[in-house]
């Protein structure tokens, strides 16, 4: 077993929201192509490998290097063309969500999450209504690229009962 001491294993500082005040900016999710421009290089590197050394009978270069160049280069072009541009942030997203269901947004929850092969980032919200306590509730689902609402339901709030005292 590891002592404490000896785990190293961290969130980077702009992902850790443990102890931050104010407003949060989400990280833009084009940063996943910085990996795939790195696979791309490692699919050109074994792929020349193979070119140049594969006909010398290299006991280190063999047919591998070729079905490595082709997996890499094809995570290295997932990457890319999953690395999309977010063109709202969560502030805009609830705005939108605002309008998809008709009524003042009080509370509410925005997260992202992806849909798709290729990752395509969307916005999830949970929302009620204004009133305290909430009267109707939401689920909206927005696209992160062009703002589309994707799909959203609305209904009543069920957890209308919100005395938190049991009477016998």
């Amino acid at each position: 077993m590891a002592d404490a001491e000896e785990i190293r294993d961290e969130l980077p500082a702009d992902l850790n929201a443990v102890g931050f005040v104010g407003a949060y900016d989400f990280p833009d999710n084009s940063r996943r192509r910085v990996p795939g421009y790195i696979y791309l290089g490692l699919a050109a590197a074994c792929l020349t490998a193979w070119i140049l050394r594969h006909n010398h009978r290299a006991v280190l270069v063999n047919n591998g290097f070729l079905l490595a160049a082709g997996l890499l280069g094809a995570l290295g072009i997932l990457c890319l063309t999953s690395g999309w541009k977010l063109g709202l942030d969560e502030k805009e997203a609830l705005a939108k969500a605002t309008g998809a269901v008709g009524w003042p947004i009080g509370h509410a929850s925005a997260q992202m999450a992806w849909r798709g092969l290729r990752s395509r980032p969307i916005w999830r919200i949970l929302a009620y209504s204004v009133e305290e306590p909430p009267k109707r509730r939401a689920f909206v689902v927005i696209d992160a690229i062009d703002g589309k609402t994707i799909e959203h339901f609305t209904e009543d709030n069920p957890e209308t009962d919100w005395n938190l005292t049991k009477t016998a």
